[in-house]
């Protein structure tokens, strides 16, 4: 059995706190191991600031769409967005992680972060949609 949740965001950075919320239920409601939300939440933060800041020549609406989707063996999730075409996992900048933290140049640690915590990080475009998609072993 499949268990899936759809939910369309608007590009604003307040939408991060539904979104939080939304996986936090969907973590619950299913009884998935508890550090899944954080997880999840945690790369989300990432790539839809990134996406929100950097990702749109205009101020107008757009809409990100976040689905999750779980069965016995991995937590799965795409972000869908019509942002600029963007690869996170490979034009992002490497991170620094050798410098002290005041030398260091902005960028790059949160994509870093969100490579570590998934399982699966991939990135495709598709027509004029970014999407990433992300896995995670449950066990």
């Amino acid at each position: 059995m499949t268990n899936r949740l759809d939910l369309v965001l608007r590009n604003e950075l307040s939408e991060l706190e539904r979104l939080a919320a939304a996986v936090d239920e969907f973590i619950e409601r299913y009884d998935l191991p508890p550090g899944l939300g954080f997880k999840f939440n945690l790369c989300f933060d990432e790539l839809i600031t990134n996406t929100v800041s950097y990702g749109y020549g205009d101020s107008g609406p757009h809409e990100i769409r976040v689905r999750l989707e779980s069965d016995a063996v991995e937590m799965r999730a795409e972000v869908e967005d019509d942002a600029a075409a963007f690869d996170p996992f490979d034009e992002a900048p490497p991170p620094d992680l050798t410098s002290a933290v005041e030398d260091r140049r902005v960028g790059g640690l949160g994509v870093f972060l969100v490579k570590k915590t998934m399982d699966r990080a991939i990135y495709r475009r598709e027509g004029d949609r970014n999407l990433v998609l992300l896995a995670k072993a449950l066990a």
